[in-house]
């Protein structure tokens, strides 16, 4: 099938892409879930059939990112940034001190929500810098009590990328994945806690995903309200409320895809083929195009880059979304250019946008 049939490039921050042949089996199943005759979004969430889908993505995730049997699998709601609150919350005392690795602003945004329950530091930033890199490890300084360490893997405004991940010894380190999870393989068993909303690479928005070791679950706060403790969604199989049903529902469908076309080895080679298309042309054009992250942090899933002139970068985002690349305008925070190229952005659409970059270079340059 032609992916890009009537679709169109889509280059969005998130919600973004999904895979066409996820929303082709989702339409066919729409009204009549496997038999049932109703839609997966009017089945109990205490019914045999959603069961099994719940229980099925859970498996996938645990099955494709190699996740250790001493790790659960939650889905909460809320996104990434009730997570900024939840973990101070269930994990930092108010006598504690946690480190943050300043890289962007969600890194910032966590920040500031840990400093409501205890004493977060910075470990390290570049934020000096315009944030155009990932900290060297050398950079990072942590205390060996800290009650964590919390890194943002991937930062969708700046564009640039964890490449190797720190080891905090005992200390337990905690990720924000929401815009990388699944994009390339990683070690699981490095973190003690894995965070991300679904709404960039694993499905719609709606559901966010917790990857947690269970020695971290048995050190949490108890004196929390109920909905605000990991301890619920484990002992309840998140299923202790009504949980975002269709978006659980799509994410399995997402994985089933993923695993179809090879796994998360086969994604990574996807997306490392695809970003190539659109560096280089940032990168031959000879200061026309500037990106903004230094090489060494190059993100696989944003790429983040400015025009010599601001006027000139006010038509470039002009004709692009002429020419139906939708989601190329930078953050509404900083500004500039910006390719989201997640999972299900086929190759076909960061081709065509190359090209578009050279053929704008070459009217304007």
């Amino acid at each position: 099938m032609n992916q890009l049939v009537n679709r169109a490039y889509n280059f969005n921050a998130g919600p973004s892409a999904l895979p066409l042949p996820v929303l082709d089996k989702a339409q066919q199943e729409l009204i009549d879930f496997r038999g049932t005759g109703m839609s997966v979004m009017e089945l109990s969430h205490r019914s045999a059939a959603y069961e099994e889908v719940h229980n099925q993505a859970i498996a996938l995730l645990k099955e494709l990112l190699s996740i250790p049997e001493d790790y659960e699998v939650l889905f909460v709601q809320g996104g990434a940034s009730l997570q900024f609150s939840m973990i101070p919350m269930n994990f930092l005392k108010s006598e504690q001190q946690a480190g943050y690795i300043m890289t962007g602003s969600w890194s910032e945004k966590a920040f500031s929500e840990a400093k409501l329950f205890g004493n977060p530091y910075h470990v390290a930033s570049t934020k000096e810098g315009k944030y155009r890199r990932i900290p060297s490890l050398d950079e990072l300084k942590f205390n060996s009590d800290d009650a964590y360490v919390h890194l943002t893997s991937n930062n969708t405004i700046y564009g640039t990328q964890w490449q190797k991940f720190p080891d905090t010894e005992n200390v337990p380190l905690v990720a924000d994945m929401s815009s990388d999870i699944f994009s390339k393989p990683f070690d699981v068993s490095k973190f003690a806690l894995i965070y991300a909303g679904a709404q960039k690479n694993l499905g719609p928005s709606g559901v966010t995903v917790v990857i947690i070791r269970k020695d971290l679950l048995e050190k949490a706060n108890a004196n929390i309200p109920t909905m605000l403790k990991y301890s619920t969604f484990s002992k309840n199989n998140s299923l202790y409320n009504t949980p975002p049903t269709f978006g659980i529902y799509m994410l399995g469908e997402v994985l089933n895809w993923a695993k179809s076309i090879g796994g998360i080895e086969e994604i990574a080679r996807r997306n490392e083929e695809k970003a190539k298309l659109i560096y280089d042309a940032i990168d031959q054009s000879n200061g026309f195009y500037l990106g903004h992250a230094e090489k060494d942090s190059r993100s696989l899933m944003n790429i983040t880059f400015r025009l010599k002139d601001e006027e000139l970068e006010k038509q470039f985002l002009a004709e692009a979304k002429k020419e139906g690349f939708i989601g190329v305008n930078g953050h509404r925070s900083v500004g500039g250019c910006r390719a989201s190229t997640y999972n299900a952005v086929p190759y076909e659409a960061c081709k065509a946008f190359s090209q578009f970059m050279v053929q704008f270079q070459q009217i304007n340059g």
